[in-house]
């Protein structure tokens, strides 16, 4: 994806009450954890037991297997690299600097470009500053039992639902778009200022994250195609009709609406020419952004019908229609840079009209690959 002002990470797609499912999860594969290494004598108090759920558990249930395996191999190192040092070097003076350096390389060394694995250092460490006979073995045991119970029991309670996880992803973006793009034509409506206070809003950090949103459930789906179930017992079922493809038109017009709101925020804030518009900048008024309100708001119509599954082709029919109005009012360089992430939506909505009709009807009826096109396939005159 490409470096866009205003992305933010969004590492999983949020759904309500997941939050308290992930408390629980939590709080019980800790607690059976700790409970197991009482039973099996490691120590008094196992708290290395009950530390994978706290660090393993997120969000993204796939990434479980892989973070085990990440921590029970920085536990092993640690144990290994502390243990050996203390037997070797028993001055402090020396053998603190050596743990230190050697756990960190060994962070690096464990680690994934960017993620270092911090367990390798801090393992070292615990061992280094509990000098008790048996506590690295009982370090070792208690962790292995924490990330057997992480991995094995996490995914028992309350499996993920990939479908549902992507579903209601996309409609929380749909709506996110949907208020965007009228806030963006009622400010258009108001004048320049507002629309720029509008989209300078939707670029925060903390408000831009449903740009990366569709990327998100489209892992989701793919996730559950590929049959990438955690519990094979729990297959996910069937997904919803059309699913897929709304997905992949959400990915696209991610990208296509993000790229308009730049340059509709340079444009506000810089004029076409580099100078300051709007009436506060003393600047003259610019019709091309008044002449987009029309263009906006039925494309902003004809998205949010296709993100739902309705039909929307007489909408595209007439987002185009005005697109072609505005080319020929406004054919000046940075007025076609200004449309260029609109048309470009327009033809992500094209694209999925044309697929679309060729699942339902097969080839010879809107299929690129024979038949007469769709109405709203044709390019504008």
């Amino acid at each position: 994806m490409p470096a866009m002002s205003g992305l933010v990470a969004v590492p999983y797609v949020f759904i309500p009450g997941s939050r308290l499912r992930s408390a629980a999860r939590l709080v019980l594969c800790a607690a059976v954890s700790w409970y197991l290494c009482l039973w099996w004598g490691t120590s008094a108090t196992p708290v290395p037991a009950a530390l994978p759920a706290v660090l393993i558990l997120r969000e993204d249930v796939y990434a479980w297997p892989r973070l085990g395996w990440e921590r029970l191999a920085g536990v092993v190192v640690g144990v290994v690299l502390s243990t050996v040092l203390l037997h070797w070097v028993t001055d402090p003076a020396w053998s603190f600097p050596l743990v230190l350096l050697c756990g960190c390389a060994g962070m690096y060394w464990l680690g994934r470009p960017g993620s270092p694995n911090q367990q390798v250092l801090i393992t070292a460490l615990m061992v280094y500053a509990t000098a008790v006979p048996g506590y690295p073995l009982a370090r070792l045991e208690e962790s292995l039992v924490g990330i057997a119970v992480v991995v094995l029991l996490g995914p028992l309670l309350w499996p993920p639902d990939p479908y549902r996880s992507a579903a209601e992803g996309l409609d929380g973006y749909r709506i996110a778009v949907r208020e965007l793009l009228a806030g963006i034509t009622g400010g258009l409506e108001r004048g320049a200022e507002a629309v720029g206070a509008v989209v300078a809003a939707a670029a925060l950090p903390e408000r831009a994250g449903f740009w990366l949103r569709p990327q998100a459930c489209r892992d989701a789906f793919d996730r559950a195609a590929a049959g990438r179930s955690l519990l094979r017992r729990r297959r996910a079922g069937r997904a919803p009709e059309g699913l897929d493809g709304r997905l992949v038109l959400a990915t696209r017009t991610a990208l296509t609406l993000q790229y308009f709101t730049q340059e509709l925020r340079d444009r506000t804030l810089h004029g076409s020419c580099g100078a300051p518009t709007g009436p506060a900048a003393g600047g003259p008024h610019d019709p091309a952004l008044c002449a987009l309100v029309p263009m906006v708001r039925v494309t902003a119509d004809a998205l949010d019908a296709a993100l739902v599954g309705r039909d929307f082709a007489e909408l595209l029919d007439r987002a185009r229609a005005l697109d072609l109005a505005h080319r020929r009012a406004h054919p000046g360089r940075h007025d076609a840079v200004l449309r260029a992430g609109l048309h470009l939506t327009h033809e992500a909505l094209a694209d999925h009209l044309r697929r679309r009709g060729a699942a339902s009807s097969g080839p010879g009826h809107g299929d690129p690959d024979g038949g007469e096109p769709t109405r709203s396939d044709r390019p504008p005159a």
